[in-house]
């Protein structure tokens, strides 16, 4: 789910040049994208492709983009990074 989220986070900072794309911010927002979704552990090669095709589902693609809106949002009104 983690690398699913890195994955997403990075598209969607492509298309929004007014959030910051430092590491700092960029893992916040994936982390707070994370924590709306429970995890999904896979062990083997078979499960992970599994997990992807389920993933995919549209349902879940609205969740996560809500998600990743959301958690941009509130990076952006307080970033943690250093402001110098």
């Amino acid at each position: 789910m983690e690398e699913l989220v890195l994955e997403k986070v990075d598209e969607y900072l492509k298309v929004h040049p007014e959030i910051c794309k430092c590491q700092h911010c960029r893992l916040d927002i994936a982390a707070l994208v994370l924590n709306n979704f429970p995890p999904k552990y896979v062990v083997t090669e078979e499960g992970e492709n599994y997990s992807r095709l389920s993933a995919l589902a549209s349902q879940f693609r609205v969740d996560l983009v809500t998600a990743l809106i959301q958690a941009s949002s509130e990076v952006m009104q307080n970033p943690r990074h250093d402001k110098r």
